[in-house]
């Protein structure tokens, strides 16, 4: 005789799951028509506020390693939407900033993030999509979650 084991279905985290996974990969393709991935997004949203940030800066708010640091702002500064400087006052340090190309380019991807949000959740009312807001902001609290989600 074996146990009765619950359904996937069964778990508040697997309809979570199906939900993040759809609105995810929507976002990434729609991203990805501009010519960046959702982890260089976010590094240029973090810029975005910011004249220019250190690395090791940047990486505590984005709540990533030095190394991933360095390997988005390689691609960035590739792609022109980032630049390096030295720091004069350390010219072992330097900072990274967006390039006007890149300063421009965030507003738009913003607008796609919005629209991303607004199909998405769309069928939801007003109050039942503050609701589901107002439940997942509760339990990023309570459980402590700092990280930035990049994928």
């Amino acid at each position: 005789m074996s146990d009765a084991i619950s359904d996937l279905s069964a778990h508040t985290g697997y309809w979570m799951r199906m939900v993040s996974n759809a609105v995810s990969q929507d976002f990434a393709r729609r991203v990805a028509g501009e010519g960046v991935t959702v982890a260089e997004l976010v590094f240029l949203r973090a810029l975005y506020d910011e004249r220019s940030l250190s690395p090791s800066l940047l990486a505590i708010k984005m709540g990533m390693t030095k190394g991933a640091i360095s390997k988005l702002a390689d691609r960035l500064i590739e792609k022109g939407l980032v630049t390096r400087a030295e720091d004069e006052a350390d010219r072992r340090a330097h900072h990274l900033a967006l390039s006007a190309e890149g300063r421009a380019k965030v507003p738009q991807l913003a607008a796609l993030a919005d629209a991303n949000d607004a199909e998405a959740f769309g069928v939801l009312s007003v109050e039942e999509h503050a609701e589901l807001d107002r439940l997942l902001r509760l339990l990023v609290e309570r459980r402590g979650f700092s990280s930035v989600p990049i994928d």
